[in-house]
């Protein structure tokens, strides 16, 4: 029996704050002064998560064990009636990185050390390029190239419309959030994105040549026979992966939409349990899963589900754009690191007041992040700048046809 000592939870804090965009920070110490740091941040619910961790997950870690990560992950989830669902894997996700954050640090080892070592040198990124029309939206692309990145996941307006999530005419920069005291309602037409959206793809190919790796999203917004019209029109575009082409809840349906084409599909980043993406694995539905490794309860958990993964040649892209903080960016390449199934990752970039709350480690070169070499997750919080940036209530959108009724993504 072992004779060591034994590192304990001493305290867990909740800290909220909005440089540009809201986060919802974990901040878990332990008895002999290590402190961990995790993300618990789920757009447009954040308190919900804060009250969570503060008020049911705080209490109850109290005196555990730190080093005892995957008892802490079985004791958060089984401990409670109400399983699954985004708040309480976000909030469990929290502890997970904060927790794993610890044992690097007690170690003196980055994270990816502890989950196997480097399976590769660095991770591929892609980002965001955004223009309401084609030679906005080529400008934009032409830009992220000489940023340097290999990968580009590019949308563009729809004639009739004047938005199109996170698309707004005469804005420059892709932001699907607004604040307010609720969601916006946005008018959707889902024939003239049918008839718009191949011919600017294809477009886009032809100015960028067959080098770069091309995404486009659809935001949940077809139906199967939709998205398989849309599929099928896009063959010869090469994309890299056609992203959330209908809502993920009747996942069977995707079998008509694999049917249909063999461009690449992606999907997930509304998953939050290994349990949500089985089907999608086991029959091999789509080409990348995209749970995020915060709402998918965090590293123990998100590993277990790229496991799966890898027995389908389905490969991980975690979601992770700016609306999830450097810490769980950081937790995510740690994975992709060292993990051989590791795809591609999502990289926005944060606005430059996120640099003075959140102090990141990882590095871009060329394409490509490394979480860098820091002991546990790598990411320093400053607990002072983020009380001056104040929470500030900040929505995703939601759609309606053109007739008014309210669009089913």
């Amino acid at each position: 029996m072992s004779t060591a000592a034994v590192r304990t939870i001493a305290a867990v804090d909740v800290i909220v704050t909005s440089p540009s965009r809201n986060f919802v920070t974990l901040k878990i110490t332990t008895d002999d002064g290590i402190v961990g740091w995790g993300d618990a941040t789920l757009n447009g619910r954040d308190l919900a998560v804060a009250s969570y961790l503060r008020d049911h997950l705080a209490p109850a870690l109290i005196g555990r064990d730190a080093d005892r990560i995957e008892d802490t992950w079985q004791f958060l989830y089984k401990g409670v009636y109400w399983r699954r669902g985004p708040v309480t894997m976000a909030a469990i996700g929290a502890v997970d990185l904060a927790l794993w954050d610890i044992k690097g640090k007690a170690l003196g080892v980055p994270v990816y050390q502890l989950l196997g070592g480097a399976a590769r040198d660095k991770v591929l990124t892609y980002t965001h390029a955004t223009g309401w029309d084609l030679p906005e939206l080529l400008d934009s692309i032409e830009q992220r190239r000489e940023q340097g990145f290999r990968a580009v996941r590019a949308q563009s307006g729809v004639p009739g419309l004047d938005k199109v999530y996170g698309v707004t005419k005469g804005e420059a920069s892709y932001e699907p959030a607004g604040r307010g005291g609720g969601p916006a309602e946005e008018v959707w037409d889902t024939s003239a994105y049918l008839r718009h959206a191949p011919k600017v793809l294809h477009a886009v190919r032809e100015h960028v040549g067959p080098e770069l790796k091309l995404l486009h999203d659809v935001h949940h917004r077809l139906t199967p026979t939709e998205a398989g019209r849309l599929a099928r029109s896009l063959e010869d575009v090469d994309l890299f992966w056609l992203e959330d082409v209908m809502p993920a809840e009747n996942q069977k349906l995707l079998r008509a939409v694999r049917a249909q084409t063999t461009v690449p599909l992606a999907i997930g980043e509304v998953f939050n349990t290994i349990w949500d993406c089985e089907l999608l694995l086991s029959e091999r539905l789509i080409d990348y899963i995209r749970t995020a490794v915060v709402h998918a309860g965090g590293i123990s958990h998100v590993r277990k589900i790229l496991a799966l993964a890898e027995v389908y040649q389905v490969k991980g892209a975690p979601h992770g754009p700016s609306d999830v903080s450097p810490v769980n960016l950081s937790a995510s390449l740690h994975v992709g690191l060292a993990t051989t199934n590791f795809g591609i990752q999502e990289y926005m970039g944060y606005d430059p007041l996120v640099s003075e709350v959140f102090r990141s480690s990882f590095t871009f070169d060329n394409g490509y992040l490394h979480p860098g070499d820091e002991p546990g997750l790598g990411v320093e919080v400053d607990e002072e700048a983020a009380a001056r940036f104040p929470y500030s209530p900040a929505y995703l959108p939601i759609a309606r046809d053109l007739d008014g009724t309210m669009k089913d993504w």
